[in-house]
């Protein structure tokens, strides 16, 4: 019995490799490569929507307010309006409001923060463009580097207070 089943499957494995070995490959030709093979594209100064999801938003006295859970575009592929999450934790009891994409304002660089510690504002995560004291030249440039070579914005900047973002109408998702 165990014979017969090891001979079906090299039986089957021989019939899969000989399907695989008769396809005949691509024909090459000698023509000059289009231009949309031979160059590339770059998207300086564009942000990738994957990486907007999850953005922290801020408001102008530098106060975590909420972040940013999806953003919706009319049919031309224009984003017109922000979806932010407030207050929750861990995503529960989390208040979703729509606001005007145009509303909000990005910032590449990171809050400047002045207090006496050595860590960041409260509630926010340590980075390398956090500024905490005096920098010398290689930490300025190592700044200007890393900020620029980012696909996204470090945070948003809406003007309403957590407060006000929880008052507003909930958004729901139509079905």
């Amino acid at each position: 019995m165990l014979m017969k089943s090891i001979a079906a499957g090299l039986a089957g494995t021989a019939l899969l490799a000989t399907v695989a070995f008769a396809q005949s490959p691509t024909a090459t030709t000698d023509k000059a490569p289009t231009a949309s093979t031979a160059t590339t594209t770059s998207a300086s100064g564009e942000w990738r929507a994957s990486k907007m999801s999850g953005l922290k938003v801020y408001n102008e006295s530098n106060e975590n307010i909420g972040s940013v859970n999806d953003l919706l575009m009319d049919k031309s592929g224009a984003i017109k309006t922000a979806v932010i999450g407030v207050g929750g934790f861990l995503g529960m009891g989390e208040h979703l409001v729509a606001i005007p994409y145009d509303k909000l304002k990005f910032a590449n660089e990171a809050i400047a923060y002045t207090g006496t510690g050595a860590t960041s504002p409260p509630g926010r995560p340590a980075s390398p463009t956090t500024t905490t004291g005096a920098a010398t030249g290689t930490d300025k440039a190592a700044t200007a580097t890393s900020s620029a070579s980012k696909w996204y914005p470090d945070h948003a900047v809406f003007n309403a207070s957590k407060d006000e973002l929880k008052n507003m109408p909930e958004f729901k998702y139509s079905e």
